[in-house]
């Protein structure tokens, strides 16, 4: 591997295959202090995860108006000891003017009435119908279905090595209307007890959107190494979106290459020419 010296930049290109999805984790320090401690349970865990989605969504003024109604969590087939453990994380919360609630669901006119529906994998699978419906009502809709996403779903959980992981269909969100920021979507794997956090700076007014993002995975010798810092890079973007290339501006040559191999897999929106996008990335404690 080589790296750049201090006028020179790296190149990478891009692999072959680009993620058809995006697995994102979408927690606060609350979820890492909460949900992630060893000897949390699963729901518990996915407790958690409810709680920071209702935290992190900007939701349309048509599924969360102003004022002091509730933010209803809905739960498709929830068994008592989920139930039990959501209760736990959700009484006494307020999300801006809005107390945090939960109910048990199962007719689509009672999920209609709520801002986030999970659908436990033991619940009936919910008809493609019914979701489009859900969607186009602005209700954000969480599984833990591998065909979930698939039948329109938004948000998936996982179970990868040990842990709860996420994926995501940025299309669904999209015609939701419920948005995160790119802040929040840049992270990735932030469960992970020993990934610090990560804190993402994007093109400002005039920079092409980025549609698709993956979030750098903290190389395993920098985090022996409790090695820090921010890394500069700048990503030469095609028209159709696609990155063509990640140079190198600056920072520790281990976290730049974990920046590169997660950039290269960006998809921005598309423009008429090929342009260049300045991202930043600091990993460390925020």
């Amino acid at each position: 591997m080589h790296f750049a010296r201090k006028n020179e930049s790296l190149t990478h290109r891009p692999p072959i295959r680009l993620a058809l999805r995006i697995i994102l984790a979408l927690l606060a320090l609350h979820l890492v202090a909460l949900g992630q401690q060893p000897n949390a349970t699963e729901d518990q865990v996915k407790a958690a995860y409810l709680f920071n989605f209702a935290k992190l969504a900007e939701w349309p003024s048509s599924a969360l108006p102003d004022g002091s109604s509730p933010l209803v969590i809905g739960v498709s087939g929830g068994d008592e000891e989920f139930l039990h453990a959501l209760k736990d994380v959700v009484t006494g919360k307020i999300i801006g003017n809005h107390r945090l609630v939960f109910r048990t669901v199962t007719t689509e006119k009672d999920m209609k009435s709520c801002q986030i529906i999970f659908f436990r994998a033991s619940a009936r699978k919910p008809a493609k119908s019914a979701i489009m419906d859900l969607t186009l009502a602005g209700v954000l809709l969480v599984g833990e279905d591998e065909s979930f996403l698939r039948q329109g779903g938004m948000i998936n959980l996982v179970r990868e090595n040990g842990s709860i992981r996420f994926e995501v269909s940025p299309d669904a969100l999209e015609r939701s209307q419920i948005h995160f920021s790119q802040k929040t979507l840049a992270m990735a794997r932030s469960g992970d007890e020993h990934f610090p956090p990560i804190t993402t700076s994007l093109p400002g007014d005039g920079a092409r959107r980025v549609e698709r993002s993956v979030a750098p995975e903290y190389p395993a010798i920098a985090k022996r190494m409790n090695l820090t810092g921010s890394v500069q890079v700048r990503v030469v973007v095609k028209p159709d979106g696609s990155v063509n290339e990640v140079k190198i501006i600056g920072g520790h040559p281990l976290l730049a290459d974990a920046v590169v191999r997660a950039v290269m897999q960006w998809k921005y929106q598309p423009a008429p020419r090929e342009t260049q996008e300045p991202v930043k990335f600091t990993f460390g404690p925020q």
